[in-house]
């Protein structure tokens, strides 16, 4: 019993998200549509719960070894609950407005939530997979909220018969790693492999990162991507973008350098081939791109090619890197994506690229905003982006991947183009003529963009005097390197 007890303690943050949510579910199911946005305030604030949950609880082990609460899953939770939270904020105006306003929205990503905590505290590969299934089910469901929309039910469809395909790629990897190990638990699988390595094992690691690589949307695991992000309802890919992105480093993080850190002269060329054709993907594709969303679907794709750098390094300064630079990743992800949900014409979203020409006219603030975000993620100095790459880049030289590093500069200067392309259409060109005024921005969604705008300068620089030795504590607490 008292281990039970324990057991718990160290799970609150999952409980408290599992438990709300049905607790959420029965609300919405009695007071009905009207409970809406109850259920969203109800939401938020269980998810800044969790958060704290996460940072203030014991750390330890629970269920065997099959959880753990160690600096790096509370620093990875810490980031995805609250920014799961943001995603709330964020589609509780904008489902209103496109009159698909519904209780279930807050409460799947509640529970998306939980599988994702339960994604970084993964100790072994039962959990691992137990974690991305449950994540996974709730942003399927997410992906084709607009049931009405055409293209938001072929984003669900995509999203599930490929998620489909990966997760039989990763329960194929596992089943090979369970046979050859005889173990599921990462420590005892690490203890194996640096006994007794062999290719059986190392096949069915290779299958494993292509599983993972999939929930991350890195390239050649890309497909399902930028039709998703088009498809899907625009808070719904804001989500996408941010937070199931950071429980699926962590995990890539804790699975590799915890059970396969013997075998990391093998498991770094798949993630450094990985990286290297993401950045390709992510910088070529992008120049094509009409639609916004699209453009920031290959624009992600590039950046996980960044993250995958640092986790590639196989050190703990990799780990450190990767953690900062997703953190920095975040924040500029949902000031993009509260531009969009600002902006409108007629009551209709905007979404193509040309339609921002003109914008300094009627929104001069949001275009100085979207101007500084667009700067960020190209890595201008000295904003947010730039030190999140500087740390992914320098992890990369120090470990001797330099050549890696300076592949991922150019797909940055060739990304630039796409980013100055929208600077350049907002300041310089006219408004077409013949086009309607730009509806009121929503306070929500400009609050936001105009905070993340003042984070990526000049707020992250007192903002890395503390992140920086957050990451640091959670990459030496793990334990990496």
């Amino acid at each position: 019993m008292p281990d039970l007890i324990s057991a718990l303690h160290l799970s609150a943050p999952e409980a408290a998200l599992a438990l709300g949510g049905l607790v959420l579910l029965m609300i919405g199911a009695f007071a009905g549509e009207r409970s809406a946005r109850l259920v969203s305030v109800l939401s938020v604030l269980l998810l800044v719960a969790a958060a704290a949950l996460a940072v203030t609880g014991p750390l330890g082990r629970a269920f065997g070894g099959a959880y753990v609460a160690d600096p790096l899953a509370v620093y990875g939770k810490a980031l995805i609950f609250l920014s799961s939270a943001v995603a709330i904020v964020l589609g509780d105006g904008w489902m209103k407005r496109a009159r698909i306003a519904r209780f279930e929205y807050p409460i799947l990503i509640v529970l998306a939530s939980a599988g994702m905590g339960m994604m970084a505290s993964s100790g072994d590969l039962i959990s691992l997979y137990v974690g991305i299934e449950l994540h996974s089910l709730a942003l399927y469901v997410l992906a084709a909220f607009h049931r009405d929309d055409l293209k938001a039910s072929e984003a669900g469809l995509k999203y599930f018969v490929l998620g489909a395909l990966s997760s039989g790629l990763l329960l194929y990897g596992a089943s090979l790693i369970y046979g050859f190990t005889g173990s599921m638990r990462f420590d005892e699988i690490a203890a194996y492999a640096a006994a007794s390595p062999s290719p059986g094992l190392i096949f069915g690691l290779v299958f494993l990162i292509c599983g993972l690589a999939f929930k991350v949307s890195a390239a050649p695991f890309h497909m399902w991507t930028p039709d998703v992000y088009e498809g899907a309802p625009t808070p719904v890919v804001a989500l996408f973008a941010t937070a199931p992105k950071v429980a699926a480093m962590v995990l890539i993080a804790r699975t590799l350098e915890g059970a396969f850190a013997g075998s990391h002269d093998q498991w770094a060329q798949v993630l450094i081939l990985i990286s290297l054709i993401s950045f390709a993907v992510g910088a070529f594709g992008g120049l094509v791109q009409k639609d916004l969303q699209r453009l920031l679907a290959y624009s992600s794709i590039a950046n996980i090619g960044y993250a995958l750098l640092g986790i590639a390094a196989g050190t703990t300064l990799g780990v450190q890197a990767m953690l900062l630079f997703m953190t920095l990743y975040v924040v500029d992800q949902f000031g993009f994506f509260a531009v969009i949900l600002s902006l409108g014409r007629n009551g209709r979203p905007i979404r193509r690229i040309q339609d921002f020409a003109g914008l300094r006219r009627d929104r001069p603030v949001t275009a100085l905003a979207l101007t500084v975000l667009s700067l960020s993620v190209l890595g201008m100095p000295p904003l947010s982006g730039f030190w999140g790459k500087w740390a992914v880049f320098g992890a990369a030289a120090d470990a001797g991947y330099w050549m890696a590093g300076a592949a991922g500069l150019v797909a940055s200067v060739v990304a630039g183009f796409y980013y100055l392309r929208i600077i350049k259409l907002m300041w310089f060109d006219p408004a077409p003529e013949g086009v309607e005024a730009i509806d009121r921005s929503p306070v929500e969604a400009k609050t936001v963009a105009v905070a993340a705008a003042l984070f990526s300068f000049p707020l992250v620089m007192i903002a890395l005097t503390w992140l920086e030795p957050f990451a640091r504590a959670a990459a030496v607490g793990y334990g990496a390197g």
